[in-house]
């Protein structure tokens, strides 16, 4: 199964979502702000990111691009999972790369499709 970074500031938000994958079988690893998803980033191998923009000290936009960018890691998907539901923001996410924009709040089958869709499985 997959290793996943779910970096999102909100514990009722991460809660939800490890719910929401809780029986996919897949690891299930937190970050609370960006520094921290970054740190972990660099030190773990992951199989997708599920990536919250408004974060304390640096926001998932710039980590989905920080992530595109780098040539080990820009293959490995980029769901990003927000309340910011403007088209400018979701225009903004695909230029940095990511794979999904799912906005909060969303249907759990929507988290699972997306996971399974970029997960190919």
């Amino acid at each position: 199964m997959a290793k996943i970074l779910i970096a999102e500031d909100s514990i009722t938000d991460i809660e939800y979502i490890k719910s929401v994958l809780s029986n996919t079988g897949h690891t299930l690893s937190v970050a609370f702000d960006g520094e921290e998803a970054e740190r972990m980033i660099k030190n773990e191998p992951f199989d997708l990111f599920i990536l919250d923009v408004v974060m304390p000290k640096k926001n998932g936009f710039q980590i989905c691009r920080d992530i595109k960018k780098n040539e080990n890691l820009k293959n490995i998907p980029v769901i990003m999972l927000t309340a910011k539901t403007q088209m400018s923001d979701k225009l903004w996410a695909e230029k940095q790369g990511a794979d999904e924009y799912l906005i909060k709040p969303c249907e759990p089958i929507d988290i699972l499709l997306a996971v399974k869709k970029h997960l190919n499985q």
